[in-house]
Protein backbone atom coordinates (compact mmCIF):
# COMPACT_ATOMS: atom_id res chain seq x y z
CA UNK A 1 0.00 0.00 0.00
CA UNK A 2 2.78 2.26 0.61
CA UNK A 3 4.37 2.15 -2.58
CA UNK A 4 1.00 2.20 -4.63
CA UNK A 5 0.22 5.20 -2.52
CA UNK A 6 3.46 6.93 -3.17
CA UNK A 7 2.33 6.23 -6.70
CA UNK A 8 -1.31 8.28 -6.49
CA UNK A 9 0.42 11.31 -4.93
CA UNK A 10 2.34 11.35 -8.08
CA UNK A 11 -0.31 11.33 -9.93
CA UNK A 12 -2.09 14.17 -7.92
CA UNK A 13 0.29 16.21 -9.49
CA UNK A 14 1.09 14.88 -12.69
CA UNK A 15 -2.70 14.59 -13.79
CA UNK A 16 -3.10 18.49 -12.43
CA UNK A 17 0.18 20.00 -14.69
CA UNK A 18 -0.62 17.49 -17.72
CA UNK A 19 -4.29 19.07 -18.16
CA UNK A 20 -3.07 22.25 -17.62
CA UNK A 21 -0.21 22.13 -19.98
CA UNK A 22 -3.04 20.73 -22.72
CA UNK A 23 -5.30 23.38 -21.46
CA UNK A 24 -4.72 26.25 -19.03
CA UNK A 25 -8.30 26.49 -18.14
CA UNK A 26 -10.47 25.22 -14.74
CA UNK A 27 -12.85 23.49 -17.23
CA UNK A 28 -10.68 21.20 -18.75
CA UNK A 29 -9.59 19.45 -15.01
CA UNK A 30 -13.20 20.08 -14.32
CA UNK A 31 -14.03 17.52 -17.12
CA UNK A 32 -10.98 14.83 -16.41
CA UNK A 33 -12.47 14.84 -12.59
CA UNK A 34 -15.75 14.17 -14.00
CA UNK A 35 -14.70 11.25 -15.69
CA UNK A 36 -12.90 9.72 -13.02
CA UNK A 37 -15.55 10.44 -10.33
CA UNK A 38 -17.85 8.99 -12.64
CA UNK A 39 -16.12 5.77 -13.65
CA UNK A 40 -16.04 5.20 -9.15
CA UNK A 41 -20.18 6.20 -8.97
CA UNK A 42 -20.90 3.63 -12.38
CA UNK A 43 -19.37 0.88 -10.41
CA UNK A 44 -19.40 1.06 -7.02
CA UNK A 45 -22.04 -0.34 -5.88
CA UNK A 46 -21.89 -3.87 -8.27
CA UNK A 47 -17.89 -3.31 -6.55
CA UNK A 48 -19.29 -4.22 -2.94
CA UNK A 49 -21.33 -6.99 -4.08
CA UNK A 50 -18.59 -8.67 -5.96
CA UNK A 51 -15.83 -8.08 -2.67
CA UNK A 52 -18.65 -9.90 -0.63
CA UNK A 53 -19.03 -12.99 -3.31
CA UNK A 54 -15.48 -13.12 -4.62
CA UNK A 55 -12.55 -13.51 -2.59
CA UNK A 56 -11.37 -10.41 -2.08
CA UNK A 57 -7.66 -10.39 -1.98
CA UNK A 58 -8.65 -11.65 -6.42
CA UNK A 59 -10.75 -8.47 -6.71
CA UNK A 60 -7.72 -6.69 -5.75
CA UNK A 61 -5.13 -7.40 -7.80
CA UNK A 62 -7.58 -7.73 -10.60
CA UNK A 63 -8.11 -4.05 -9.86
CA UNK A 64 -4.29 -2.64 -9.35
CA UNK A 65 -3.55 -3.77 -12.84
CA UNK A 66 -6.48 -2.81 -14.43
CA UNK A 67 -5.17 0.29 -13.19
CA UNK A 68 -1.79 -0.11 -13.92
CA UNK A 69 -2.48 -0.96 -17.49
CA UNK A 70 -4.38 2.53 -17.99
CA UNK A 71 -1.60 4.59 -16.43
CA UNK A 72 0.76 3.20 -18.66
CA UNK A 73 -1.18 4.26 -21.48
CA UNK A 74 -1.56 7.61 -20.46
CA UNK A 75 2.28 7.25 -20.05
CA UNK A 76 3.10 6.25 -23.11
CA UNK A 77 0.82 9.33 -24.85
CA UNK A 78 1.99 11.53 -22.93
CA UNK A 79 5.84 10.59 -23.97
CA UNK A 80 4.88 10.54 -27.32
CA UNK A 81 3.82 13.86 -27.70
CA UNK A 82 -0.47 12.95 -28.60
CA UNK A 83 -1.86 13.01 -25.28
CA UNK A 84 -5.29 15.01 -25.57
CA UNK A 85 -7.88 15.94 -22.93
CA UNK A 86 -10.26 13.93 -24.31
CA UNK A 87 -7.62 11.21 -24.03
CA UNK A 88 -7.61 11.29 -20.02
CA UNK A 89 -11.16 11.90 -19.53
CA UNK A 90 -11.20 8.70 -21.82
CA UNK A 91 -8.80 6.89 -20.04
CA UNK A 92 -9.40 7.91 -16.39
CA UNK A 93 -12.99 6.60 -16.25
CA UNK A 94 -11.79 3.00 -16.21
CA UNK A 95 -9.22 4.30 -13.47
CA UNK A 96 -12.39 5.07 -11.46
CA UNK A 97 -14.05 1.35 -12.06
CA UNK A 98 -10.52 -0.18 -10.86
CA UNK A 99 -10.75 2.10 -7.75
CA UNK A 100 -14.76 1.21 -7.08
CA UNK A 101 -13.45 -2.47 -7.19
CA UNK A 102 -10.27 -2.62 -5.23
CA UNK A 103 -11.82 0.09 -2.34
CA UNK A 104 -15.03 -1.94 -1.04
CA UNK A 105 -12.71 -4.94 -0.87
CA UNK A 106 -9.80 -3.44 0.80
CA UNK A 107 -12.24 -2.07 3.41
CA UNK A 108 -13.45 -4.75 4.54
CA UNK A 109 -10.27 -7.48 4.18
CA UNK A 110 -8.90 -5.71 7.08
CA UNK A 111 -10.83 -7.23 9.92
CA UNK A 112 -9.88 -10.55 8.56
CA UNK A 113 -6.10 -9.39 9.10
CA UNK A 114 -6.42 -7.63 12.39
CA UNK A 115 -8.47 -8.34 15.58
CA UNK A 116 -11.07 -6.12 16.50
CA UNK A 117 -9.32 -4.76 19.65
CA UNK A 118 -6.57 -3.30 17.25
CA UNK A 119 -8.88 -1.98 14.25
CA UNK A 120 -8.41 1.63 15.63
CA UNK A 121 -4.58 1.09 15.78
CA UNK A 122 -4.73 -0.39 12.13
CA UNK A 123 -6.98 2.29 11.15
CA UNK A 124 -4.45 4.79 12.32
CA UNK A 125 -1.74 3.34 10.65
CA UNK A 126 -3.92 2.88 7.66
CA UNK A 127 -4.37 7.08 7.44
CA UNK A 128 -0.17 7.36 8.71
CA UNK A 129 0.56 5.36 5.62
CA UNK A 130 -2.52 6.29 3.23
CA UNK A 131 -1.51 10.30 3.60
CA UNK A 132 1.88 10.06 5.03
CA UNK A 133 2.86 8.65 1.18
CA UNK A 134 -0.12 9.87 -1.06
CA UNK A 135 -0.50 13.55 0.76
CA UNK A 136 3.22 13.89 2.01
CA UNK A 137 6.28 12.14 0.34
CA UNK A 138 4.19 11.45 -3.06
CA UNK A 139 3.14 15.29 -3.97
CA UNK A 140 6.66 16.00 -3.29
CA UNK A 141 8.14 13.54 -5.81
CA UNK A 142 5.32 13.93 -8.39
CA UNK A 143 6.48 17.62 -8.33
CA UNK A 144 10.14 17.17 -8.53
CA UNK A 145 9.45 14.17 -11.20
CA UNK A 146 7.20 16.37 -13.24
CA UNK A 147 9.95 19.13 -13.34
CA UNK A 148 13.12 17.12 -14.10
CA UNK A 149 11.38 14.89 -16.08
CA UNK A 150 7.72 15.63 -17.17
CA UNK A 151 4.22 14.47 -16.45
CA UNK A 152 4.62 11.52 -19.01
CA UNK A 153 7.24 9.70 -17.39
CA UNK A 154 5.10 10.41 -13.62
CA UNK A 155 2.43 8.30 -14.78
CA UNK A 156 4.69 5.47 -16.16
CA UNK A 157 6.24 5.03 -12.15
CA UNK A 158 2.73 5.41 -10.97
CA UNK A 159 1.55 2.60 -13.32
CA UNK A 160 4.69 0.44 -11.81
CA UNK A 161 3.41 0.76 -8.24
CA UNK A 162 0.39 -0.35 -9.23
CA UNK A 163 2.11 -3.59 -10.44
CA UNK A 164 4.23 -4.15 -6.85
CA UNK A 165 0.91 -3.42 -5.22
CA UNK A 166 -0.53 -6.58 -6.94
CA UNK A 167 2.16 -8.83 -6.33
CA UNK A 168 2.44 -8.01 -2.46
CA UNK A 169 -1.60 -8.43 -2.31
CA UNK A 170 -0.78 -12.06 -4.49
CA UNK A 171 1.73 -12.92 -1.94
CA UNK A 172 -1.09 -12.42 1.19
CA UNK A 173 -1.96 -15.63 2.62
CA UNK A 174 -5.05 -14.68 4.72
CA UNK A 175 -8.23 -15.72 2.19
CA UNK A 176 -11.19 -13.83 2.54
CA UNK A 177 -14.40 -16.74 2.34
CA UNK A 178 -17.74 -15.36 0.81
CA UNK A 179 -20.46 -14.42 2.76
CA UNK A 180 -22.40 -13.46 0.26
CA UNK A 181 -24.72 -16.52 -1.30
CA UNK A 182 -23.96 -16.36 -4.87
CA UNK A 183 -27.40 -17.30 -6.15
CA UNK A 184 -29.17 -14.36 -5.17
CA UNK A 185 -29.46 -11.31 -7.13
CA UNK A 186 -27.00 -8.61 -6.73
CA UNK A 187 -29.95 -6.05 -6.20
CA UNK A 188 -31.08 -7.83 -3.15
CA UNK A 189 -28.01 -7.77 -2.23
CA UNK A 190 -27.24 -4.21 -2.62
CA UNK A 191 -31.14 -3.45 -1.33
CA UNK A 192 -29.64 -5.73 2.27
CA UNK A 193 -26.84 -2.74 2.47
CA UNK A 194 -29.00 -0.39 2.13
CA UNK A 195 -31.50 -1.38 4.19
CA UNK A 196 -28.85 -1.77 7.41
CA UNK A 197 -27.07 1.81 6.87
CA UNK A 198 -31.15 3.21 6.91
CA UNK A 199 -31.39 1.20 10.30
CA UNK A 200 -27.84 3.37 11.91
CA UNK A 201 -28.45 7.06 12.13
CA UNK A 202 -24.76 7.20 12.58
CA UNK A 203 -25.07 5.42 9.49
CA UNK A 204 -26.77 7.42 7.62
CA UNK A 205 -26.80 10.71 8.82
CA UNK A 206 -22.60 10.36 7.96
CA UNK A 207 -23.31 9.00 4.25
CA UNK A 208 -25.75 12.32 3.75
CA UNK A 209 -23.25 14.89 5.04
CA UNK A 210 -20.35 13.49 2.87
CA UNK A 211 -21.93 13.61 -0.27
CA UNK A 212 -23.22 16.88 0.39
CA UNK A 213 -20.17 18.29 1.37
CA UNK A 214 -17.83 16.60 -1.26
CA UNK A 215 -20.63 18.52 -4.06
CA UNK A 216 -19.42 21.54 -2.62
CA UNK A 217 -15.82 21.24 -1.90
CA UNK A 218 -13.91 18.22 -3.85
CA UNK A 219 -14.14 20.10 -7.24
CA UNK A 220 -12.35 23.39 -6.19
CA UNK A 221 -9.95 21.20 -3.96
CA UNK A 222 -9.11 18.81 -7.20
CA UNK A 223 -9.67 21.61 -9.87
CA UNK A 224 -8.86 25.24 -8.51
CA UNK A 225 -6.26 24.91 -5.76
CA UNK A 226 -3.80 24.25 -8.89
CA UNK A 227 -5.35 26.74 -10.37
CA UNK A 228 -4.52 29.44 -7.73
CA UNK A 229 -0.82 28.09 -7.07
CA UNK A 230 0.01 27.90 -11.28
CA UNK A 231 -1.81 30.99 -12.19
CA UNK A 232 -2.52 33.80 -8.87
CA UNK A 233 1.04 32.75 -7.17
CA UNK A 234 3.12 32.44 -10.41
CA UNK A 235 4.25 28.73 -8.70
CA UNK A 236 5.28 25.48 -10.63
CA UNK A 237 4.99 21.98 -9.94
CA UNK A 238 7.35 21.36 -7.05
CA UNK A 239 5.07 24.48 -5.15
CA UNK A 240 1.59 22.54 -5.76
CA UNK A 241 3.72 19.11 -4.30
CA UNK A 242 4.95 21.19 -1.46
CA UNK A 243 0.99 22.11 -0.43
CA UNK A 244 -0.32 18.55 -0.64
CA UNK A 245 2.98 17.53 0.83
CA UNK A 246 1.67 19.77 4.04
CA UNK A 247 -1.54 18.28 4.27
CA UNK A 248 0.25 14.84 4.38
CA UNK A 249 2.13 16.00 7.32
CA UNK A 250 -0.96 17.07 8.88
CA UNK A 251 -2.56 13.89 8.65
CA UNK A 252 0.76 12.07 10.05
CA UNK A 253 0.96 14.09 12.96
CA UNK A 254 -3.30 13.47 13.25
CA UNK A 255 -2.82 9.21 12.71
CA UNK A 256 0.25 9.31 15.45
CA UNK A 257 -2.06 11.42 17.91
CA UNK A 258 -4.72 9.21 17.53
CA UNK A 259 -3.08 5.93 17.49
CA UNK A 260 -1.75 6.59 20.78
CA UNK A 261 -4.75 7.98 22.72
CA UNK A 262 -7.38 5.88 21.10
CA UNK A 263 -10.81 7.24 19.59
CA UNK A 264 -12.16 9.57 22.50
CA UNK A 265 -15.45 8.77 24.27
CA UNK A 266 -17.42 11.26 22.31
CA UNK A 267 -16.48 10.02 18.81
CA UNK A 268 -19.18 11.29 16.84
CA UNK A 269 -19.07 14.40 17.91
CA UNK A 270 -15.37 14.60 17.76
CA UNK A 271 -15.49 13.43 14.11
CA UNK A 272 -18.40 15.42 13.24
CA UNK A 273 -16.58 18.54 14.94
CA UNK A 274 -13.45 18.31 13.06
CA UNK A 275 -14.64 17.13 9.42
CA UNK A 276 -17.03 20.60 9.73
CA UNK A 277 -14.18 22.56 11.07
CA UNK A 278 -11.60 21.40 8.13
CA UNK A 279 -13.50 22.66 6.03
CA UNK A 280 -13.83 26.02 6.67
CA UNK A 281 -9.87 25.78 5.50
CA UNK A 282 -11.49 26.73 1.84
CA UNK A 283 -12.71 30.26 3.15
CA UNK A 284 -8.78 30.97 3.74
CA UNK A 285 -7.60 29.74 0.38
CA UNK A 286 -9.95 32.63 -1.15
CA UNK A 287 -7.09 34.98 0.77
CA UNK A 288 -3.98 33.47 0.62
CA UNK A 289 -1.40 35.38 -1.28
CA UNK A 290 1.95 32.99 -0.26
CA UNK A 291 2.56 29.77 -1.18
CA UNK A 292 3.11 29.03 2.55
CA UNK A 293 -0.12 30.22 3.18
CA UNK A 294 -1.87 27.65 0.95
CA UNK A 295 0.73 25.30 2.85
CA UNK A 296 -0.25 26.11 6.08
CA UNK A 297 -4.08 25.93 5.33
CA UNK A 298 -3.61 22.36 3.78
CA UNK A 299 -2.00 21.17 7.03
CA UNK A 300 -5.18 21.72 9.15
CA UNK A 301 -7.57 20.77 6.46
CA UNK A 302 -5.07 17.13 5.84
CA UNK A 303 -4.92 16.72 10.22
CA UNK A 304 -8.46 17.37 10.05
CA UNK A 305 -9.57 15.12 7.69
CA UNK A 306 -7.62 12.22 9.07
CA UNK A 307 -8.96 12.06 12.34
CA UNK A 308 -12.16 12.20 11.34
CA UNK A 309 -11.51 9.34 8.91
CA UNK A 310 -10.01 7.04 11.61
CA UNK A 311 -12.90 7.41 13.38
CA UNK A 312 -15.07 6.93 10.53
CA UNK A 313 -12.79 3.68 9.37
CA UNK A 314 -12.99 1.93 13.28
CA UNK A 315 -16.80 2.33 13.48
CA UNK A 316 -17.58 0.75 9.99
CA UNK A 317 -15.75 -2.27 10.32
CA UNK A 318 -16.85 -2.76 14.11
CA UNK A 319 -20.50 -2.01 13.42
CA UNK A 320 -21.29 -3.35 9.92
CA UNK A 321 -21.95 -7.11 10.46
CA UNK A 322 -19.06 -9.21 8.40
CA UNK A 323 -21.37 -10.36 5.58
CA UNK A 324 -22.35 -6.86 4.98
CA UNK A 325 -19.10 -5.18 4.69
CA UNK A 326 -18.13 -5.39 1.30
CA UNK A 327 -21.87 -3.54 0.40
CA UNK A 328 -21.96 -1.56 2.98
CA UNK A 329 -18.11 0.01 2.68
CA UNK A 330 -19.33 -0.05 -1.72
CA UNK A 331 -22.60 2.14 -0.09
CA UNK A 332 -20.45 4.11 1.65
CA UNK A 333 -18.37 5.10 -1.11
CA UNK A 334 -21.01 5.60 -3.71
CA UNK A 335 -23.47 7.85 -1.46
CA UNK A 336 -20.17 9.44 -0.24
CA UNK A 337 -19.21 10.28 -4.17
CA UNK A 338 -22.22 10.71 -5.86
CA UNK A 339 -22.64 14.33 -6.13
CA UNK A 340 -18.28 14.08 -6.82
CA UNK A 341 -19.19 13.88 -10.56
CA UNK A 342 -21.87 16.89 -10.38
CA UNK A 343 -19.02 19.07 -8.69
CA UNK A 344 -16.49 18.45 -11.23
CA UNK A 345 -19.13 19.44 -13.77
CA UNK A 346 -19.89 22.86 -11.75
CA UNK A 347 -16.48 23.84 -10.56
CA UNK A 348 -15.45 25.56 -13.88
CA UNK A 349 -18.78 27.07 -15.09
CA UNK A 350 -19.39 28.72 -11.13
CA UNK A 351 -15.60 30.14 -10.82
CA UNK A 352 -16.37 31.66 -14.38
CA UNK A 353 -19.40 33.29 -13.66
CA UNK A 354 -18.40 34.21 -9.57
CA UNK A 355 -14.83 33.65 -9.22
CA UNK A 356 -12.37 31.60 -7.94
CA UNK A 357 -12.60 33.45 -4.71
CA UNK A 358 -16.07 33.35 -4.04
CA UNK A 359 -15.93 29.58 -5.31
CA UNK A 360 -13.50 28.52 -2.77
CA UNK A 361 -15.70 30.21 0.36
CA UNK A 362 -18.81 29.13 -0.38
CA UNK A 363 -16.67 25.37 -0.33
CA UNK A 364 -15.89 25.96 2.61
CA UNK A 365 -18.80 27.14 4.55
CA UNK A 366 -21.37 24.49 2.75
CA UNK A 367 -20.36 21.32 4.39
CA UNK A 368 -19.38 23.48 7.76
CA UNK A 369 -23.39 24.41 7.96
CA UNK A 370 -24.73 20.93 6.52
CA UNK A 371 -22.48 19.13 9.52
CA UNK A 372 -23.65 20.74 12.23
CA UNK A 373 -27.40 20.60 10.91
CA UNK A 374 -27.33 16.70 10.09
CA UNK A 375 -25.24 16.01 13.56
CA UNK A 376 -28.14 17.44 15.69
CA UNK A 377 -30.99 15.94 13.26
CA UNK A 378 -29.79 12.26 13.81
CA UNK A 379 -29.73 12.37 17.21
CA UNK A 380 -25.83 11.43 16.90
CA UNK A 381 -25.24 12.57 20.89
CA UNK A 382 -27.87 9.96 21.65
CA UNK A 383 -26.44 7.17 19.62
CA UNK A 384 -22.81 7.67 20.77
CA UNK A 385 -24.07 7.08 24.21
CA UNK A 386 -25.84 3.90 23.48
CA UNK A 387 -22.93 2.51 21.45
CA UNK A 388 -19.58 3.53 23.43
CA UNK A 389 -16.42 3.10 20.44
CA UNK A 390 -14.28 0.28 21.46
CA UNK A 391 -11.42 1.12 22.74
CA UNK A 392 -12.29 4.14 24.42
CA UNK A 393 -9.71 7.06 25.12
CA UNK A 394 -9.01 7.66 29.13
CA UNK A 395 -9.34 11.35 28.21
CA UNK A 396 -12.87 12.31 27.39
CA UNK A 397 -13.28 15.18 24.20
Amino acid sequence: MTVSLLGDGIYLVAVAWQVYDLSNDPAALSLVGLAWTSGMVAFLLFGGVVSDRLERRRVMIAADLVRAAVLAVIGALSLAGVLEVWHLAALVVLFGAGEAFFGPAFSALVPDIVTGERLVDANALDQLIREGAMRLVGPALGGAAVALVGAGTAFVIDSGTFLFSAACIFALRIRSVSLSAGARSARREIGEGVAFARSQPWLWATLVMASVSLLAFIGPLEVLVPYVVRNDLGSGAGAFGAVLAAGGAGSVVASVVLSQRGLPRRYLTFMYAVWGAGTLVFVGYAFATHVWHMAALTLVFGASDTMGMIVWGTLMQSRVPPGLRGRVNSLDWFVSIALAPLSFALTGPVSNAIGVDATLILAGIIPAVVTAVLFFAAGLRADEAAHPAVPVADAAV
